[in-house]
């Protein structure tokens, strides 16, 4: 069997972080099994329709690195145009298809026109719901005659058509995560498949677009686990041979809630815009309910490719741990390439007051390279704008007072200036552990009294990154400068 999978997201927003999951599994599902992955666009809602949700969701999947095989992809012109031998892939072009196949299940006696007003579905409804009833549609039109529904539609009456569920039926079907599924008729509704408007819903369009796509697994969250019974009898009524189901279960915060924004960033654009590495984020959203037989947490996309199985996706909810999306992001980020890294980071440079203009790239990337282990987002670069660029000094709390009023430290910052002015070129790291040690060697002072006062008299810091490296980043005459400041203000005289 050809294995084709597809997502199928509604231009209605943002991609939420939960979509790019199932997309995920589905593009990790397709590669494993030489397959092919499709995206095709669900609009039938016109209501919900988002202007060029479209292109954002195409930019955010290919930031991410899950690009389909087929369906609509943005060319480099940023055009939208569409590529495979099963379109068209966006469902409003598909509207004479939907027509067709509706009207032979009514032919067939597998569905019915509805001509129930929203005035009497409620009515029904919060009937149902007083006497303690799960509500549903009633089967008001199921049983009218040829001739009651011939002269509704010669009078135009506004009208829906519905699928026509057996009575008190059981319908099976097997879910690779679930497992066998057992829901009677009996228990459904009779669920509208073409609406006033001409437009199909899901349950109709998904089945058709899927049995001529040649769908042969449908990978989609388990919000979609109670309709499926009626998938399945739909596939029956058109004689269609159903593809094998695969239930995801949701994401939830770490409140155990279900993911949304008023608990934190749930679309892939916030988490790009905050500097999160797109292999990270993939890497970990993967591990949001499935993990790797051998335990391994960090996976590139080979990786995943190879070790992925629905086997192991927990049949329960996975949570998404900001924390460890963190860690997940920090280890790609020490990682990363330093120059590919240094132009990432650069609009984060720029948003916090750095001269591009003035410094070169090769001091950015020092500036990376001695930050990198400490950064779990690109942004957080933003927040040691002081350390390399101001020229005052603000101790950061108590522990740095204490150090820089040691009795010796006075002395030391003299002798430590004299000597980055004796200094014929620009301070290096190197140049910076050589005046140390010859000031360890001169006053006889060591480890913790020498480093930290002079750590201190630089940035303010009792900890921080190598005190050597970022010295040479800040250059000869703003450490004196800094030095001086400190002399001036904080050192006991």
């Amino acid at each position: 069997m050809d294995v084709r999978v597809r997502f199928a997201p509604s231009p209605t927003g943002y991609v939420h972080i939960g979509s790019l999951r199932t997309a995920l599994y589905n593009y990790l599902y397709a590669k494993q099994n030489n397959g092919s992955y499709i995206i095709r666009i669900e609009d039938t809602d016109q209501t919900r329709l988002v202007e060029d949700a479209i292109s954002g969701m195409l930019k955010s999947m290919a930031w991410a690195g899950v690009e389909n095989d087929e369906g609509p992809y943005m060319t480099a012109e940023e055009e939208i145009v569409e590529k495979g031998a099963y379109g068209p892939y966006v469902q409003s072009d598909r509207l004479p298809i939907y027509k067709k196949h509706a009207d032979e299940l009514i032919e067939n006696g597998n569905a019915y026109y509805c001509f129930c007003s929203k005035e009497r579905l409620d009515a029904v409804r919060e009937q149902q719901r007083s006497e303690g009833k799960t509500p549903k549609y009633d089967g008001h039109c199921r049983h009218l005659t040829q001739e009651e529904i011939s002269a509704k539609l010669e009078a135009g009456e506004p009208h829906v058509v519905r699928l026509k569920l057996p009575e008190n039926r059981e319908i099976k079907f097997v879910d690779a995560i679930k497992g066998e599924v057992t829901v009677n008729t009996n228990d459904l509704d009779d669920q509208v498949l073409m609406k006033t408007d001409g437009f199909p819903t899901y349950h109709l369009a998904v089945v058709i677009d899927d049995h001529y796509m040649k769908i042969s697994h449908v990978v989609r969250g388990d919000e979609w686990l109670i309709s499926t019974p009626k998938h399945v009898y739909t596939y029956e009524a058109f004689g269609w041979e159903a593809p094998q189901f695969v239930h995801l279960p949701v994401i939830l915060s770490q409140s155990k809630k279900k993911l949304s924004k008023r608990e934190g960033d749930v679309a892939v654009e916030d988490f790009r815009k905050k500097g999160y590495l797109p292999e990270a984020l993939v890497n970990y959203i993967a591990l949001v309910g499935w993990s790797p037989e051998d335990g391994q947490e960090i996976l590139s996309m080979s990786e995943l490719i190879e070790k992925f199985s629905f086997e192991r996706v927990s049949k329960s909810s996975g949570v998404f741990d900001v924390d460890k999306l963190n860690w997940v992001n920090n280890q790609y980020i020490r990682n990363y390439d330093l120059e590919a890294l240094t132009k990432l980071c650069m609009p984060y440079f720029i948003n916090a007051g750095f001269d591009a203009d003035v410094q070169t790239v090769e001091w950015f990337q020092k500036i990376v390279s001695v930050l990198r282990e400490r950064l779990n987002r690109l942004d957080e670069i933003g927040q040691y704008h002081g350390l390399f660029m101001d020229d005052d000094i603000v101790l950061e709390d108590e522990e740095a007072a204490e150090m820089i009023a040691l009795e010796h430290v006075p002395e030391m910052l003299k002798v430590l200036i004299d000597k980055i002015e004796a200094l014929e070129s620009d301070i290096t790291a190197a140049d910076v552990k050589q005046v140390l040690k010859s000031i360890q060697k001169e006053m006889g002072v060591k480890g913790k009294g020498l480093f930290m006062p002079v750590r201190v008299a630089v940035t303010g810091q009792v900890h921080g990154p190598d005190i050597a490296e970022v010295i040479e980043i800040i250059g000869n005459k703003r450490v004196v400068k800094r030095i001086n400041y400190t002399l001036a203000h904080y050192c006991k005289k």
